[in-house]
């Protein structure tokens, strides 16, 4: 399957996520249903973000660098993205939570920086042969 097919699916997926995110917004109160509007604000929003950022990652890498192979772009792009959503979805819940503080957020930046350089180095590794 081409790159841009893979591309599309994941697009697809981020609008139809962003729709049930704005359905989820505007149909459900959160003071009847506490839990079921909040898990699926969480979770469209999860879905959104990270298909979202997977295809500005492989859109902005594809403008990086040229010449490269694009399938490569793909894995990394949607790993980077549901990073950034992790981040972007857990800071909203612990704001929610009223605990969020400077230092709490950027742990869970450096967290998710340390799962990345973890997750780089093995690909680096597996790409170069050796074990």
């Amino acid at each position: 399957m081409q790159h841009h097919r893979y591309i599309s699916f994941i697009a697809f997926a981020g609008a139809v996520a962003w729709l049930a995110w704005l359905l989820v917004l505007f149909k459900l109160n959160p003071d009847i249903h506490t839990g079921l509007s909040m898990t699926f604000f969480f979770l469209t929003l999860f879905i959104a973000l990270s298909s979202t950022f997977a295809v500005l990652g492989f859109y902005f890498r594809i403008w990086l660098f040229k010449n490269e192979i694009f399938y490569k772009h793909i894995g990394t792009s949607f790993r980077q993205g549901v990073f950034l959503a992790f981040i972007s979805v857990i800071s909203l819940a612990f704001q929610r939570m009223q605990v969020l503080s400077w230092w709490s957020g950027m742990l869970l930046v450096v967290i998710f920086v340390l799962l990345e350089f973890y997750f780089s180095a093995k690909d680096s590794e597996a790409s170069s042969g050796y074990r």
